[in-house]
């Protein structure tokens, strides 16, 4: 999954907040409900146009990056 079919950002959508692709659920919810201790199921529950794909890429394109501004 490339990262377009995983998060975009366009103004014409919520301001410009990075969501999910095709969606109007921003990334920062997936952060927000696992820092609350929430399961992604629970998140997916909650936000069921996030494919669990799109989730799992989110979180492991992250960590990607993370770990090279660490390096």
């Amino acid at each position: 999954m490339n990262k377009e079919q995983i998060v975009s950002q366009d103004p014409q959508v919520m301001h410009g907040t990075l969501v999910f692709t095709g969606t109007r659920v921003p990334v920062e919810s997936l952060i927000q409900h696992l820092v609350a201790g929430d399961s992604l199921d629970l998140f997916l529950d909650d936000f069921p146009s996030v494919s669990r794909d799109q989730a799992v890429a989110y979180l492991q394109m992250t960590l990607k990056f993370a770990n090279a501004r660490v390096a």
